[in-house]
């Protein structure tokens, strides 16, 4: 590590078997001089292997991948495995137990912190101690997101940074292998650098992630899709028998992402009446929302539209909408030469 980070484990990343405990991320406050909050961390390991580090609660107002992680940490056998498994399924901690975005401590979004600060806030110090501790540690890296509060996602795996390389390659094979219905590449992703994405390109680690709902609940079809994802990387890897394998209820739709064109964002204040919703495939010009504005009805709703053909892969739910916020995003079919080949 360039800096030596103060955050502490309580497990041991070298020993056999199974062990559960904290990361010790010291905070002293007011009500607690010598205090640390503690980051629940889940370590399987079984011999010399790959490692697979799997991160949920990035963003503590998404719930798929927290529940499934901690189910996997506790009916995953050690013996079963060759390798080793690293969860994390609550990383920004205070975000998770606030069920907020970001986290009520100091207001940091940790997926927009990287690559964080040793001497920085608890969201710096925890983004440092992920990407130079943990990522390094790991041959594949699944951040586990959902849309949170504000948005709704068509329940899909990603692959965001592509690049048409060797690294790209190896994305879409294990974007294949999780086997999620829906899947898309991303170019550039929301946050750039900042996010764990880039801490695990700086690092050199492959890594691939969800959007798995949102609107700040859970939905059982999500979760099953991504235990099922989880589950198969583990196959992908070789960490779980081939048998393991669990077969996804259709082939895997995979679109792509690209620039601001797949966006649809609120251009005045007032309250968005949805004109399409997540899965269905929309037109250039097609009507997307109408903005209202109750405050002076007598004004006449504003109509927003795409700006071109694609699939919803997402929406934003909360009514109450402020110029500039993201209502919509598309993907598009990946023509037969590959994603962005024209």
């Amino acid at each position: 590590m360039p800096s030596a980070s103060r955050i502490v484990p309580e497990v041991d990343f070298d020993r056999d078997g199974r062990q559960v405990g904290f990361l010790r991320l010291f905070h002293s406050v007011h009500a607690s001089a010598y205090g640390f909050i503690p980051v629940p961390i889940m370590v399987l390991k079984n011999g010399a292997g790959p490692t697979a580090l799997f991160v949920a609660g990035n963003h503590g107002d998404e719930y798929e991948g927290q529940v499934a992680l901690a189910d996997l940490g506790r009916r995953l056998d050690p013996a079963r495995i060759r390798g080793r498994v690293i969860l994390l399924p609550a990383l920004n901690l205070p975000a998770a137990v606030a069920g907020r975005r970001t986290s009520p401590i100091d207001e940091g979004n940790l997926n927009r912190s990287f690559p964080g600060d040793p001497n920085g806030t608890p969201t710096q110090q925890l983004a440092y101690y992920v990407e130079h501790a943990l990522v390094p540690m790991a041959d594949l890296v699944c951040d586990l997101h959902s849309g949170g509060s504000s948005l709704m996602y068509l329940p899909s795996a990603q692959l965001p940074g592509y690049r048409p390389d060797e690294r790209g390659e190896r994305g879409l094979a294990a974007l294949a292998a999780f086997g999620a219905e829906t899947a898309y590449v991303a170019a550039a992703n929301q946050g750039g650098d900042q996010t764990l994405t880039g801490a695990c390109l700086r690092q050199g680690v492959l890594s691939v992630g969800t959007e798995a709902g949102g609107a700040g609940h859970l939905t059982p079809a999500a979760l099953r899709m991504v235990e099922r994802g989880v589950n198969n990387l583990l196959v992908h890897l070789g960490i779980l028998p081939e048998s393991d394998r669990i077969a996804p209820p259709q082939p895997t739709r995979l679109l792509e992402v690209g620039g601001p064109d797949y966006y649809v964002y609120a251009s005045e204040n007032g309250v968005y009446e949805p004109l399409a919703e997540p899965g269905e495939t929309v037109l250039a010009g097609q009507p997307a929302a109408r903005l209202h504005f109750p405050e002076t009805p007598w004004a006449e709703p504003v109509l927003l539209t795409f700006h071109r053909k694609g699939v919803v892969l997402c929406k934003r739910m909360p009514g109450r909408t402020m110029r500039g916020d993201c209502l919509f995003h598309l993907g598009t079919e990946i023509g037969p030469n590959g994603p962005y080949s024209g």
